[in-house]
């Protein structure tokens, strides 16, 4: 007589996990919820796993929310963009040298990147095989085992995506190695940028503010481009970034909690001379099992301690590896705070509207 109870007990057993794995589906899974693949979850959340903080799959934020809806009469410099770092290093392009022995950085193509509310990209740019290429160094040069592809055409991509959004900026940090005359011109010129070129001359000296992005979209002016060597301001037209900019460190000596200190090449962070603060949050090697706990908590947290460190200043870029990867809102949650408190003093940009005040999102808190 026991035989029997003990088959329909496993039925049940089957059923209800049956009814576990299939709760949510087809578009209907939310923020949280268990998944199998991206198309179990709702629009602008993906399903990914992050062994740090849950078993399996869940549906987890994979795009920004887009600032400038909420207002975009504001300086470019009062809002926030996500950045990531080494974009060119991700794992959907081909090989284009016939080998590659070193390290990925993002998961999706640079288009990707874009399409899902990334809005700077970092490119470590070096001359290789008579052109311009992404690529890692080794010793200091570029080689077939750490190159990437040519830079030109990551750049055919940032302009396509520019041609078909009118009222997006885009921004891009080099790291940049590139000895040939005016070689990094010509790639930008090749590659139709210049039309969308925001110029030096009209980049702030001594703290002032940037021109108001309405302003910029007006004039087409939405293409900004900053590299680390100093002589391609004068050279080329470029500008130097730490012109400008002001920067943590990167990598491991970096994420040492409640600490937040500059790179050798920047200003102090409370260098108020600089409008720009960008913010670096990433380990040394790019491994997701530890971008997903860094792009977690760990990463609000770091965003706190450098305001406090920049002189009370919110960061304006925040640069990221596996930009997807969290425990659930992510670099994306991030981002909606630190654009905010750019915007109206907020914990998430969600409460900011035309004319709100701390006083408006502490009555939003309230209700």
């Amino acid at each position: 007589m026991e035989h029997p109870r003990i088959l329909f007990s496993g039925s049940l057993i089957s059923f209800a996990v049956i009814t576990a794995t299939f709760a949510c589906s087809n578009g209907q899974c939310k923020l949280g919820d268990e998944c199998s693949s991206d198309a179990d979850c709702q629009t602008g959340l993906s399903c990914f796993s992050c062994s740090e903080a849950f078993d399996g799959l869940r549906c987890i934020r994979s795009t920004t929310t887009n600032q400038f809806e909420f207002m975009n009469s504001l300086p470019f410099n009062r809002y926030a963009y996500l950045t990531t770092h080494n974009s060119f290093a991700n794992e959907v392009e081909p090989l284009h040298t016939g080998i590659r022995l070193t390290f990925l950085n993002q998961e999706d193509n640079v288009t990707q990147q874009l399409n899902n509310g990334v809005r700077a990209l970092m490119l470590d740019t070096y001359d290789f095989k008579g052109d311009i290429w992404l690529c890692h160094s080794f010793g200091g040069r570029c080689h077939d085992f750490t190159a990437f592809w040519l830079a030109i055409d990551t750049l055919k991509e940032v302009e396509a995506f520019l041609s078909a959004n009118p009222s997006e900026i885009v921004t891009l940090f080099l790291e940049d190695y590139v000895e040939t005359p005016n070689g990094l011109s010509k790639v930008f010129k090749d590659a139709g940028l210049m039309k969308y070129w925001f110029p030096v001359s009209s980049m702030p000296q001594n703290g002032q503010d940037w021109p108001l992005v309405k302003d910029m979209v007006a004039r087409n002016q939405r293409f900004v481009v900053f590299t680390s060597a100093k002589s391609k301001q004068e050279s080329e037209g470029i500008a130097y970034q730490w012109n400008y900019v002001v920067e943590n460190h990167y990598g491991d000596v970096g994420e040492h909690p409640g600490e937040c200190s500059n790179r050798g090449e920047s200003a102090p962070l409370d260098d108020k001379s600089k409008s720009l603060v960008l913010i670096n949050h990433f380990h040394s090697i790019a491994l997701k099992v530890m971008a997903c706990e860094d792009n977690s908590a760990s990463l609000i947290s770091m965003l706190d301690t450098c305001y406090g460190r920049a002189g009370n200043r919110w960061a304006n870029f925040v640069a990221v590896d596996y930009y997807k990867r969290s425990d659930g809102g992510g670099v994306f949650q991030a981002v909606d705070k630190l654009n905010g408190q750019l915007l109206c003093c907020c914990d998430d940009v969600h409460s900011c509207v035309p004319g709100s005040s701390t006083a408006t999102c502490s009555a939003t808190k309230d209700q």
